[in-house]
């Protein structure tokens, strides 16, 4: 067995911009997984809005995390036999909210994509997925947004763009924590943790 974080302890206050920085392979992704329960911890514990994940089976994580997170990962999980817009819906009609489908659009337009909603992920450059992504990830407007690398695949005006979209999030009172390697992004945030070798050092 590989240990990839070790003795790793951290609290996000509520409303805060977390970001995560770091050389790749130490650790950044993996915090993020555990951080949304998408991972599970082998020792030690992971609560969040007062919940302890270490504690849920799957079906409380994923219902959990319908209710209150919103995840970006790099390899963006989009549907392949869905338009954008029906991507961004799923998500708002999973979170129990109505106007799937307009708010959808919306949300599309925001990310500059207002002219590919009937677009198939296949159809679309890395960049413009990523951007369905963000924005089926923060449509239902969770309490806690974890984004992978949330600009790495965009050109320098778009991801200002989204950065400016993160950041409205948080001042409507998410909590955001991302892993990142723009010095930008970094800049933005509220504090920013250096990962090597599977330990915080910074």
């Amino acid at each position: 067995m590989v240990t990839i974080l070790k003795g790793v302890s951290l609290e996000v206050k509520r409303g805060e911009t977390l970001g995560l920085v770091g050389p790749s392979g130490s650790g950044k992704s993996s915090l993020l997984m555990l951080l949304g329960g998408l991972e599970r911890a082998t020792s030690g514990t992971v609560r969040a809005l007062g919940q302890d994940l270490s504690a849920m089976n799957e079906d409380g994580l994923a219902r959990f995390r319908r209710g209150n997170m919103g995840v970006v990962f790099q390899s963006f999980h989009l549907i392949p036999t869905m338009t954008a817009q029906e991507n961004v819906a799923l998500a708002l009609e999973l979170a129990g909210q109505g106007d799937a489908l307009e708010r959808a659009a919306a949300e599309l337009e925001a990310v500059g994509l207002g002219h590919r909603l009937g677009h198939y992920p296949s159809q679309m450059s890395g960049g413009e997925q990523q951007r369905v992504a963000l924005a089926r990830a923060w449509a239902p407007r969770p309490a806690i947004l974890l984004a992978d690398e949330p600009t790495g695949n965009l050109d320098s005006t778009t991801g200002a763009r989204i950065m400016d979209l993160l950041f409205g999030l948080r001042d409507q009172g998410a909590t955001l924590v991302m892993v990142t390697h723009s010095p930008e992004l970094a800049e933005r945030c509220d504090r920013v943790l250096r990962l090597a070798d599977g330990r915080i050092v910074a």
